[in-house]
C-alpha cells in the first residue's frame, strides 16, 4: 500500500490536473474569501470571516435590515477544476440552515477570482455515516448557481 501524498508527488507535473491537484490551495482559498467578502460589502451585507471556528462555514454576513445571519461556506476552485470537496460537517451545516446557507464557489485564475458564484440550498441528502467529505461535480454545481458580479 502506497499513500497517497507520496504518488502525488512523484507523479509528473505534467499529469497533475486543476480539479485533483491544486498546487496553492491556501492562496486559492485566500483569494476565493476575499472576493466573497468583498461581494458581500458590495450587496450591503457585514461579513465576518468564521472559518477558523470550524463551524461548518466560513463567513457569516450580517444582513441588517431584518437582523439576520447569512452562512457562507467558501470554495476556490483553480479555473478548470472539475471538482469541489465538501466535509461532512459543511453539507450537514447546510442542511441544518438551509435557508440561510450560501455554497460561494469562486473560480481563481492567476491572482485574481475570475467569477463568484452563490448556490442556496446546495445539498439534498446527508452523507453516509462513514464519510467524512464528498466530492461535487464543479460543472453540475456551476449550472444550479448564481453568478454574482
Amino acid at each position: 500500500m502506497v499513500p497517497a501524498g507520496l504518488l502525488a508527488k512523484m507523479r509528473p507535473a505534467s499529469q497533475e490536473t486543476p480539479g485533483l491537484f491544486a498546487r496553492d490551495t491556501a492562496r486559492v482559498e485566500r483569494i476565493a474569501m476575499e472576493a466573497v467578502m468583498e461581494t458581500e460589502r458590495r450587496l450591503g451585507f457585514t461579513p465576518r470571516d468564521v472559518s477558523a471556528q470550524k463551524v461548518g462555514y466560513d463567513i457569516e454576513s450580517f444582513v441588517a435590515p431584518d437582523k439576520s445571519l447569512r452562512f457562507i461556506e467558501v470554495k476556490g476552485r483553480v479555473v478548470g477544476a472539475q471538482t469541489v470537496t465538501v466535509t461532512r460537517n459543511e453539507i450537514l451545516t447546510g442542511l441544518n440552515k438551509a435557508g440561510e446557507f450560501i455554497l460561494a464557489i469562486v473560480q481563481v485564475e492567476g491572482d485574481a477570482a475570475q467569477s463568484v458564484h452563490y448556490l442556496k440550498r446546495p445539498f439534498t441528502k446527508e452523507p453516509d455515516f462513514g464519510a467524512t467529505s464528498v466530492n461535487y461535480d464543479l460543472d453540475d454545481l456551476l449550472s444550479r448557481a448564481e453568478a454574482i458580479a
